[in-house]
């Protein structure tokens, strides 16, 4: 996370009147100053006197009786994008405000928003940008901490400022950062946090709700046990080749693996490497892959040994095509989802034909609608002339969708939502 430096001359939180609250300074991260060394009792009871108690034997205490209090708390985020941002209201002081959102509990009241000044609140911080929560439900008083963001043009967290206590919000209250950034910072181009113009903040709220106590009598001592490290030992067995069996040349390079763990993830590799498989490669250990590029294979096999992809957004297109034709499921979906939210006008044409070529059914769906969205800037771009020629087929499909949308009454959405695609847990 990047903290508030003097660089760029970020303030600490605070409320829209520009006030911070008690006890919070204006950088992040300083130490409370005047915390008492020794326990003391409530309100203006007599202090105890202390010592400290030294141990020949240091051992885990066991008590006969306990108590854990629990404070719950429910977290959310929300993402708020600003196209053409360097036409935002040039005046000090003018404000911006998001939709309002709230999370998906039916039966949590909260209703909050985002409030921007694209050039400070006031006179100090006429040269940042603002941003603020904003409580907008009317219950009494709510509880919660914040973290503000802005996602590059990779779709990641950059920039981020964080509350460091969970503030006090009543109905139109708001806390955040009066200097949350540098505007000539944010305005260069260099830095990547404005591509095609576009400000796309990240907010993560965690609101503090009631806390219980569950108490009890200790029978034993428990057991720890410690955490499971399946991911961990099957990323080392993938590096350590002493007991692969099965080796893939993939353009000159060898890639060390193991055909029951490449079988009990892939179908695909099942039935290569079967007793009676007609792969003849395969059963002589050695398996040829031409249309698989290498860090594309490396990135696929990670994944097949962990779960996880390191180089996602970099690569989502070439591992879709690679997830399909080795029945990777879950990672198929996982680059429709990369790919589903970095669509552009310039490169959603290009996405609808590699979802159409890889039946990537979710990404198509949501592909045409951000054309039928966009249809007048979409249609003028040289991937959408690309897919007249090459796709009709295609351009026909998200025609009949653009004229089944218009009959709709249900278009008053601006931009296609970023929701989470249907994936496997696996």
């Amino acid at each position: 996370m990047d903290m508030a430096d003097e660089d760029e001359g970020r303030g600490g939180v605070s409320s829209s009147n520009g006030r911070y609250p008690p006890g919070e300074g204006v950088g992040q991260g300083r130490p409370d100053r005047g915390r008492p060394n020794s326990p003391t009792q409530s309100h203006s009871h007599s202090q105890a006197q202390s010592r400290e108690v030294l141990s020949d034997h240091q051992s885990v205490p066991i008590a006969e009786s306990w108590c854990v209090t629990k404070v719950d708390v429910q977290k959310f985020s929300y993402r708020w994008k600003i196209q053409n941002f360097s036409f935002c209201r040039e005046e000090m002081g003018e404000v911006m405000k998001s939709s309002h959102f709230s999370t998906d509990n039916p039966s949590e009241k909260l209703k909050w928003c985002l409030r921007v000044n694209p050039k400070g609140l006031d006179e100090e911080s006429k040269e940042y940008l603002s941003l603020y929560l904003l409580l907008l439900s009317n219950k009494s008083e709510v509880r919660a901490k914040f973290k503000f963001s802005i996602l590059n043009i990779k779709g990641e967290e950059t920039k981020a400022m964080e509350s460091q206590k969970a503030y006090r919000f009543v109905q139109g209250k708001d806390w955040g950062f009066k200097k949350f950034i540098r505007r000539d910072f944010l305005m260069d181009e260099a830095n990547g946090l404005l591509p095609n113009d576009q400000l796309t903040l990240f907010c993560e709220v965690s609101v503090v709700q009631d806390s219980v106590n569950i108490h009890g009598h200790s029978q034993r001592p428990k057991l720890n046990v410690p955490d499971c490290t399946l991911t961990t030992d099957l990323s080392n067995l993938l590096r350590d080749q002493t007991f692969s069996d099965v080796k893939f040349d993939v353009h000159g390079e060898e890639f060390a693996a193991h055909k029951a763990i490449m079988a009990a993830r892939s179908e695909v590799f099942s039935a290569m490497f079967a007793t009676h498989s007609n792969f003849a490669e395969a059963q002589n250990g050695s398996v040829k892959i031409v249309d698989v590029e290498k860090d594309v294979f490396r990135e696929m096999l990670n994944f097949i040994y962990t779960g996880k992809v390191e180089n996602l957004n970099q690569m989502a297109d070439e591992l879709l095509a690679a997830a399909d034709k080795y029945a990777l499921t879950r990672l198929k979906v996982m680059c429709e989802e990369a790919l589903c939210s970095n669509l552009t006008t310039e490169n959603v044409a290009s996405v609808l034909m590699l979802a159409d070529m890889h039946t990537a059914t979710q990404l198509k769906e949501l592909s045409i609608r951000f054309c039928n969205l966009n249809a007048k800037e979409v249609m003028e771009t040289q991937g959408w002339k690309n897919m007249e020629e090459t796709q009709p087929k295609l351009v026909s499909e998200a025609y009949r969708s653009l004229a089944e949308m218009n009959s709709s009454s249900s278009t008053d959405i601006v931009t296609p939502p970023r929701k989470r695609l249907k994936s496997l847990n696996t």
